[in-house]
């Protein structure tokens, strides 16, 4: 792809764990443009938030370990910085809202303290000028008396407004490319889709790329341009959003969305559901990681593991079967 901000290439990180060493992600490869919106699903243990976090240096080490792969971003190899280079770009160039806003805020810091200090880290803001700029950042994400609440502490806000108050914090340097993984898992419907409009605001005022990771693929139809699938800790589809929607062809895809409930179907029918369990993945798969779960599995899928494949415009799948026939793609 051309004029790519960020270009991930072969990134394989692995943990060592008592019972072996777990091969997390396996060759990842993706690319991002310039104000792209990319959506990244799976069932939890794919790899979705391990690639990421491996890309933003913030892999636990040990036991977690980065062992191949590049992330060019402006031309620089993310991989290969130094830690005191990393916290540059980390906050002022990409940020990261996480899921859990709690856990992801200090509860003995205010949240004006904590808005303020990426501000005179990164941009050498003196604490008068961090401070008007927190509450400009907090009247943006829609919280009200942003003045006031910057003296609050974090559980004096909602689960909601501490969700805001994360994204105000990533959006502080005015990144290049924002990182939201799973950011409304934890809160209600109504929240989540005050959330998601806030984030789809943001980004159409501010021009912001961002790679949003969730399970859902309704928030995916809804923000996303270009969808990312994987399992495994492999890509197994990427395409379009209507692409995707219109024309699944990885089993596991086919599956994903089967199973989403839908207003013009019977009521009292079960929903679909793709029978198995994930991958271990205490060693990396030599045959196709979906196999044990797939109806359509041959005897090549449990020899080869196969490689992402164009089959339509921007639509690349890791399968060998053209699931429409049931013959070998």
């Amino acid at each position: 792809m051309p004029d790519l901000l960020l270009d991930i290439k072969g990134l394989e990180t692995h943990f060592k764990t008592p019972d072996g060493i777990v091969h997390a992600v396996n060759g990842v490869s993706f690319g991002l443009k310039e104000g792209e919106t990319l959506g990244v699903v799976g069932e939890s243990g794919c790899g979705k938030s391990v690639t990421m976090l491996s890309v933003m240096g913030l892999i636990p080490s040990p036991p977690g370990k980065v062992v191949a792969g590049e992330a060019f971003f402006v031309g620089q190899d993310l991989l290969k910085m130094s830690k005191d280079d990393m916290r540059h770009v980390r906050g002022a160039q990409i940020s990261m809202v996480f899921q859990d806003p709690m856990t992801s805020l200090n509860p003995v810091l205010t949240v004006g303290f904590q808005l303020e200090e990426p501000l005179m880290l990164h941009l050498g803001m003196t604490r008068s000028q961090a401070r008007d700029r927190a509450a400009e950042l907090l009247g943006m994400v829609g919280i009200p008396n942003p003045k006031e609440r910057l003296n609050d502490y974090p559980h004096q806000f909602s689960g909601g407004m501490r969700q805001r108050v994360m994204i105000a914090m990533a959006l502080s340097c005015s990144p290049q490319i924002l990182i939201a993984d799973e950011p409304t898992t934890a809160l209600d419907v109504t929240i989540q889709a005050q959330i998601m409009d806030l984030v789809k605001r943001l980004r159409d005022e501010l021009g912001m790329t961002i790679i949003w990771i969730t399970h859902d693929l309704g928030v995916v139809a809804g923000l996303a341009k270009r969808v990312m699938v994987m399992y495994g800790g492999y890509i197994i589809e990427e395409a379009s959003v209507n692409e995707l929607f219109a024309s699944p062809t990885h089993p596991y895809t086919l599956g994903l969305i089967q199973s989403l409930p839908r207003v013009d179907q019977d009521q009292h029918k079960k929903l679909y559901s793709i029978e198995g369990l994930p991958p271990t993945l205490y060693q990396k798969p030599t045959f196709c990681p979906f196999a044990p779960r797939c109806k359509w599995a041959m005897e090549r899928c449990w020899k080869e593991n196969p490689v992402l494949e164009t089959v339509g415009p921007e639509h690349r799948v890791a399968c060998w079967v053209d699931t429409k026939t049931g013959r070998n793609r």
